[in-house]
Formats: C-alpha cells, sequence, structure tokens
C-alpha cells in the first residue's frame, strides 16, 4: 500500500536539512518533559548542536541527561515511518533502560493522528521492545546490551547505541557484532557519558574526527552540561567565584546561575561531578575510574616500545626478543575457559635476569591447546620454566603439559606444581607490576599489555581488575611471570640473581 500524502511531505521535509528537521519534529512528535508533561518534542540546544553537526557515523560524548536517547529516538523514529523497509535498532546499556526507550517511542505512535495510526502506521506486533509496521515493511527494535546476540541476522538502517561506556561484558565485541549488521548508507550514533580513560567507548572517541561531514568517518559531538537550560542554582557574583569558575564564565560565556549549580554538583556528586556532569571532553574521562596504574608512565611507555620482531599464530604470538643461547627465560601462563567464545588464554615469556619481555601470546585456546602452546615456548627458549597460575582452568592445563606434553620443568609452590593467586597474593603481584612499571617500564614492549595495564582499575575494598568490558589476561600473565621470577631470587644462589629489580 502506498505512504498517505502526509507521510510523503513529511519524508521529504526531513532531507531538506536540520532545520526542517527540527520543525517537523517539533510538530510530530510528543513526549513527557521533566514534570511528566506532554509537550511536543522542542529541540534544545544540546540536540539542535548535535544535529546541526550530526553525520552518517556519530559519536555523542555528553552529560547527563542532555535528551539525546530522547532525540534520536525521535529521528529514527520519523526515519521508521517515512522510509519503506527500514529496520531501526536502540541499544541500551541495561534491559530496564531499554524499556524506557521503548516507552518513548510508544508514547510517540500513541500521539500520533489516528488515521495514521489506523492506516499506514498500524502495528502488527507492538510489544516490550518491537514495533513492525506492516504496510511499510518496517520496524523499529529497542535491545539491551545484555541480551546475547543483539542485532544478528538483521539488515539495519539506523542503529542508535546508548550509554556504550556502561555496557556489561566485552562492549567491543558486542559493538563489532552491531556493525556488522548496519547496512553501508546506515545511520550510526553511539552515546553516552565518560566512564574512564579506557573500554569500547573511550577507544571509539579517541579514534573519531572532531568535523562534521555526510562519509564514513565517525563525528565527535561533545555536549557540556551548560547546554541544558535547567541546569542553574543561586546566583554566585563575580567578586565570589574562584579563579576556576571565573576562567569557566570567561571561556563559556556561563552565568551566576550556572556557577551556582556547578557547586551545587560539587557538593552532591564530589569527584564523580566530571563523569556525570562532563565540562571538556578530555578531564571527564581522566576524572573518572581509577587506574591501578600509573597512567603516565603507562603512556610514555606505549611510545617507546620497541618494533615486533615476529608475529605468528595469526597475530595472536608476538615476538620481540628471540632466545638467546645462555640465558635464562621464564614462561608465565594465564588461562582461560577456552575455545571461540571463551576469555582469552595469555602466556608472557620474560627474562630471568632482567625481567625483560620476550615474547607474548593472547589467543582463545583450550587447556590442552594452551598447554601446548605454552610446552612449545618453553622448549624454543631453551626449555624454559613454566609457571601456570592454577586457579580455575589452570589445574587443567597443568595436568596436560605434564601428561600430554611430557614437560616436568614446571614452578612449584611446596608440592603443588603452579601458581596460586590469592586475595594475599594479588595485591602483592599487582603493587609489584605497577613498581616495575614505574622505575623500569622499557622492560615492557607490548602495546597490547600496556593498553590492559591502562583498563586495569581498582574497585570497593580494594578489588582490582579490568574494567567493564575490557580484559586484564595479560596483566595477570606478566604479574604471574615478575612474581615467580622474584620468588626464584629470593630462594635462588645462582649468580643470574644479581642485578634484579
Amino acid at each position: 500500500m502506498e505512504e498517505t500524502s502526509a507521510l510523503k511531505v513529511l519524508g521529504r521535509a526531513m532531507e531538506r536539512g536540520p532545520e526542517r528537521l527540527i520543525k517537523e519534529a517539533e510538530a510530530w512528535l510528543r513526549v513527557r518533559d521533566r514534570e511528566g508533561r506532554l509537550k511536543p518534542l522542542v529541540a534544545n540546544a544540546a540536540q539542535r548542536r548535535f544535529e546541526e553537526r550530526r553525520g552518517r557515523h556519530n559519536i555523542v560524548l555528553k552529560a547527563r541527561q542532555m535528551g539525546m536517547t530522547t532525540w534520536v529516538a525521535g529521528r529514527f523514529f520519523l526515519r521508521t515511518i517515512t522510509r519503506p523497509g527500514t529496520l531501526t535498532l536502540q541499544v541500551a546499556h541495561t534491559r530496564e533502560a531499554a524499556e524506557g526507550i521503548f516507552r518513548i517511542v510508544q508514547r510517540m505512535w500513541e500521539e500520533l493522528p489516528e488515521d495514521l495510526r489506523k492506516g499506514p502506521l498500524v502495528r502488527s506486533r507492538a510489544n516490550a521492545g518491537q514495533m513492525v509496521f506492516p504496510e511499510l515493511d518496517s520496524e523499529y527494535r529497542v535491545a539491551s546490551a545484555c541480551d546475547v546476540g543483539a542485532g544478528r541476522g538483521m539488515s539495519l538502517q539506523n542503529l542508535h547505541c546508548s550509554e556504550v561506556s556502561r555496557w556489561p561484558g566485552d562492549a567491543a565485541m558486542t559493538l563489532a557484532g552491531l556493525r556488522a549488521a548496519l547496512a553501508p548508507s546506515g545511520e550510526l550514533v553511539l552515546e553516552s557519558t565518560p566512564n574512564g580513560a579506557y573500554g569500547a567507548f573511550y577507544e571509539e572517541w579517541c579514534a573519531a574526527v572532531d568535523t562534521g561531514g555526510d562519509g564514513d568517518a565517525m563525528v565527535r559531538h561533545f555536549l557540556p552540561w551548560w547546554l541544558e537550560p535547567a541546569y542553574v542554582g543561586a546566583r554566585v557574583e563575580a567578586g565570589a567565584m574562584t579563579e576556576v569558575e571565573s576562567a569557566l564564565v570567561e571561556r563559556y560565556g556561563l552565568s551566576g546561575e550556572q556557577i551556582g549549580f556547578r557547586r551545587g554538583l560539587e557538593r552532591s556528586y564530589g569527584g564523580l561531578r566530571s563523569q556525570e556532569f562532563a565540562e571538556d571532553a578530555e578531564t571527564c574521562f581522566r576524572a573518572t575510574g581509577t587506574c591501578f596504574f600509573d597512567v603516565a608512565a603507562i603512556e610514555r611507555q606505549m611510545l617507546e616500545v620497541a618494533p615486533v620482531a615476529g608475529v605468528r599464530r595469526g597475530g595472536a604470538l608476538l615476538v620481540w626478543l628471540p632466545p638467546k643461547e645462555g640465558r635464562s627465560y621464564l614462561v608465565a601462563v594465564d588461562s582461560a575457559g577456552g575455545g571461540e567464545e571463551g576469555d582469552f588464554a595469555a602466556v608472557q615469556v620474560i627474562d630471568r635476569l632482567t625481567g625483560l619481555q620476550c615474547a607474548e601470546l593472547q589467543e582463545r585456546l583450550k587447556p590442552s591447546e594452551l598447554a601446548k602452546a605454552a610446552v612449545e615456548l618453553a622448549r624454543e627458549y631453551g626449555d624454559a620454566m613454566i609457571a601456570v597460575e592454577r586457579n580455575n582452568h589452570g589445574a587443567a592445563v597443568l595436568a596436560y603439559i605434564e601428561a600430554s606434553e611430557f614437560y616436568t620443568k614446571l614452578y612449584r609452590q611446596g608440592r603443588d606444581a603452579g601458581w596460586l593467586t590469592t586475595a594475599t597474593s594479588k595485591p602483592e603481584m599487582t603493587a609489584r607490576l605497577g613498581k616495575l612499571l614505574e622505575e623500569c617500564p622499557e622492560i615492557f614492549q607490548s602495546k597490547r599489555l600496556l593498553g590492559e595495564c591502562r583498563t586495569f582499575v581498582g574497585g570497593e575494598r580494594g578489588k582490582t581488575g579490568a574494567a567493564n568490558g575490557s580484559h586484564d589476561d595479560l596483566v595477570m600473565a606478566m604479574a604471574v611471570a615478575q612474581a615467580v621470577r622474584m620468588e626464584m631470587v629470593r630462594s635462588s644462589s645462582g649468580g643470574w640473581a644479581d642485578g634484579i629489580r
């Protein structure tokens, strides 16, 4: 069935630039404001700024409650109902957030003229996450990043990924799967508040560009809190402002009322103010998410790493220093569940005298495969000692090393083969690794390892580990390597212990 003339006119109007689209959104869409009142979707300053610079692929770094999710939902909803054959998907960080987005879109449909809702926009299906318009062969879906396989098997014309910095699990992998479903001419919006200088969203932001355009480049949009007119408080007079506050007034034209609101944020949020109410696109990342290691040392060494001398196993195995006769080496193994969909396993090869990183393996391997790979490296490096973290799947790896690979040169703690990471030993291991990163960063050659160090964060009650969506297998393998090396130094009477850091 043909679209009604009203939808045709709307569709043509949306292609005439941002101002016309903003007017049509106001005319056609209704939403609830902060007080719960139903009103037209009138673009605020943040939404206007986004629309004026929008490209085909966009990434939005923003303060809290700037209305971007609602605006993107409205834009994509209008495109879905004016372009036959359109499939739109919005992906939120939690199921609750996904349900909230769907309610926004549901209300937009409910407030359309009745002749459209009962005519070309009649729905054959409308549940908690899906609207199907059979007359247009179009569909609007909302999902959660928690949903396994979200977006798979689809051919998307519009994709909105919300609060990406807070996606659970491997956010980069989830995002890659969704991108693969986006049509070449499709529109993409990645949007989030900051959550530490690490993870998929941070990496996407760093790789994006600052200028708008219609090409494939990802366009940056930074939306600070003061674009929201409701963010005002008790007026602060110019003479009572701090040096930082006066600089903000001079640079961005903030009012005394906005400075008053900012002071209220500092009282309410403390150190989290820059995370929830971003003021610039650099410090908002660095002020959030506490990296366990010295960030400056990591980033300096990132620029100084030696070139890779050898690449094997499709890039999984990197070699910087091949074995030398007369040198002793240590092979440290961090195991994983394995398989194509499992976590990464990691192997670090270091020089026992200097601690210098010689080779590194990061690959999804089953315990039997990991045992074989570790033994091959150990034999290559002069029948090196193998130290396997025996937690979890490590016991299986040790069994395969001894029973299937017939390798006996294993590090032992007492009678038990392998290294046991405990609540007591882990803080010591990671602290030692942090000390090495600060005092002799030149011993670390892997950008993969350094990247994981950047996303290794401290949590509640002293717990440490990979930030949400990141990995720490390389970090833990290196921590085991350096901890075992130090244990061997303490118990060794050999001359190789001289010069140990």
